[in-house]
């Protein structure tokens, strides 16, 4: 079977609702060929298709790029969304997909999309797993990348790449090759370019054998959601603020099984937990009286309470949804936050610290911070991570998580009252954006 009946017939086992989805496009062959595949199935799927492209800034050539999609998306009669972002040559390729990823879920909210498609392909997933066995993950990381993810739907996972090449050569389609793609300097790149092409030579059944690891991954992890409910006793319950089990019965489990039961609880209730602080959990539960409390970091508490272990994020640590910054001005509320946002004139000097800040004219969202990031203070020298532009503003540590950011394409540009960034500085009597913070 050839790749296009072989895709329609895959698309139609995801059962997706009819509706409105993002085609991410990058302008490479495994995008193009998925956007083209997605235009000429669209009775199979039943989704209204709009072109979404980010223009990272990164490569010279990369703003005829951005035209070959929009006259792709032209030419297939689609609507088209771009957006920009100002990073560095030398951008890694983390924040690169992470300034992609947060402009598409800023692009996906603001057209009313419910999926997002992704170009993620069967190499790419057996990649994603042997990155995820270097780093040491566990069962449940290995499970590599589902076909969907919330928002995120990836059509192209059980196809290869030669496949999918195949059909671009085949439909003469336009594409772009990213030489970052066979750049050794990024991890995923060295292991396409180097490592994976030694292994085949001397295990040609290498890709296959990943794709098998996803695979039985994927089942354990499944497994052990469904059997939640069915250890006796256990009383497994997903509450709208975590999960709960019976403590008696957790405690009387071996340490392996009494961990593996509480990660795959956690899973269930949305929050990552690993190996180590499970068996602190297990410990605590198998100590502790009723009314005991162990904070577990980032807004999540365990108690024991009425027999039983309760697992909960607090109302103050719950992430609200981002919040996109749209039309001239507007007013919204974000946890116990208050924005204001209306065009202004741009000020001669901004304060780094303050709770209004002036941005040129670009996509901004509200949005929870996450460990890793970092930005450029205003006036600094060098990218700073968020959590120390924190302690250097005496932010409690309890109040940190519903601190909120606002976000380009490019990543955290402010966090009011702590650091404003160089990102987005509109030049002095420029029409800019105002942004004012309040907490209620």
């Amino acid at each position: 079977m050839t790749l296009l009946p072989a895709f329609r017939e895959h698309i139609t086992t995801l059962a997706l609702p009819p509706g409105r989805a993002l085609a991410a496009v990058s302008g490479g062959p495994d995008s193009v060929a998925l956007l083209d595949l997605l235009a000429r199935t669209r009775s199979a799927h039943q989704q209204e298709l709009i072109v979404a492209h980010f223009d990272h800034g990164i490569h010279p050539a990369s703003r005829q790029v951005a035209e070959g999609v929009r006259a792709l998306a032209e030419r297939l009669g689609l609507r088209y969304e771009e957006g920009r972002g100002a990073l560095r040559f030398d951008a890694g390729e983390t924040v690169a997909r992470s300034a992609r990823y947060a402009w598409l879920e800023f692009t996906r909210e603001r057209c009313g999309a419910a999926f997002v498609f992704i170009a993620h392909h069967a190499d790419d997933q057996a990649e994603t797993v042997l990155m995820r066995v270097l780093s040491g993950s566990g069962p449940a990381g290995l499970a590599g990348m589902a076909a969907r993810t919330g928002p995120l739907v990836r059509p192209l996972l059980p196809f290869h790449r030669a496949a999918i090449l195949g059909y671009v050569r085949a439909e003469g389609l336009p594409v772009w090759i990213d030489p970052a793609n066979a750049d050794p300097r990024h991890l995923r790149s060295w292991l396409r370019v180097d490592v994976l092409p030694g292994l085949r030579a001397r295990l040609p059944d290498i890709d296959a054998s990943l794709i098998r690891v996803a695979g039985h991954a994927a089942r354990e992890r499944a497994a052990w959601s469904a059997v939640l409910a069915q250890l006796p006793g256990l009383d497994f319950r997903v509450e709208t603020d975590g999960f709960s089990v019976a403590a008696g019965q957790l405690t009387g489990y071996d340490s392996a099984l009494g961990q593996s039961v509480l990660m795959a609880a956690a899973r269930r209730a949305g929050w990552p937990l690993g190996p180590g602080r499970a068996a602190r959990l297990l410990r605590f539960a198998a100590a502790s009286g009723s009314g005991a409390t162990l904070p577990l970091g980032r807004g999540w508490t365990a108690e024991i309470t009425f027999g039983r272990l309760a697992v909960t994020l607090s109302p103050e640590a719950a992430e609200p949804s981002p919040l996109a910054l749209e039309g001239l001005e507007g007013e919204a509320r974000w946890g116990r936050w208050r924005r204001h946002w209306r065009h202004d004139s741009a000020p001669a000097r901004q304060s780094r610290t303050g709770l209004e800040a002036w941005f040129a004219p670009a996509p901004l969202v509200v949005r929870a911070w996450r460990e890793g990031e970092r930005l450029r203070p205003l006036g600094g020298a060098g990218r700073r991570l968020l959590v120390r532009c924190f302690q250097d503003a005496r932010v409690p540590r309890s109040r940190r998580r519903a601190w909120p950011v606002l976000a380009g394409p490019a990543g955290v540009v402010w966090i009011p009252g702590v650091s404003r960034s160089d990102a987005f500085l509109p030049e002095p009597g420029t029409e800019a954006v105002r942004v004012d913070a309040e907490h209620a």
